[in-house]
């Protein structure tokens, strides 16, 4: 059993930065791939950065290439995510996943096995 808490989130200027961190509970942590979904109103849930359980792998869905930083600390069960050059179209629920990935390490609603509750990050023009 893995639990998932998010921190981090806020209101921020396009162009701006804001730090995710989740915090995780439970002996298997550091052995789950983590990940990133975010969900914007009325829209499907959206995968954005994974890391394998070592954290010598990271992918990203295309849109935040270049802009997000997806990272871990297995001695601290945290997983963080950098947001630099925000835009507001980054404006959405953030939540923290654990779960299988596949061979691209990338997560998928289906595959993911625990959830944080969910951090709102607002981006303003």
């Amino acid at each position: 059993q893995v639990q998932l808490v998010e921190s981090g989130g806020g209101l921020v200027q396009a162009g701006g930065s804001l730090r995710l961190s989740c915090a995780a509970s439970g002996r298997t942590f550091s052995t789950y791939p983590m990940g990133w979904f975010r969900q914007a109103p009325g829209k499907e849930r959206k995968f954005v950065a994974a890391i394998s359980w070592s954290g010598g792998r990271t992918a990203y869905a295309d849109v935040v290439k270049g802009r997000l930083t997806i990272s871990r600390d297995n001695a601290k069960n945290t997983v963080t995510l950098q947001m630099n050059s925000l835009k507001p179209e980054d404006t959405a629920v953030y939540y923290c996943a654990a779960g299988r990935a596949n061979e691209n390490l990338v997560l998928t609603t289906r595959s993911v096995e625990y959830w944080g509750q969910g951090t709102q990050v607002t981006v303003s023009s």
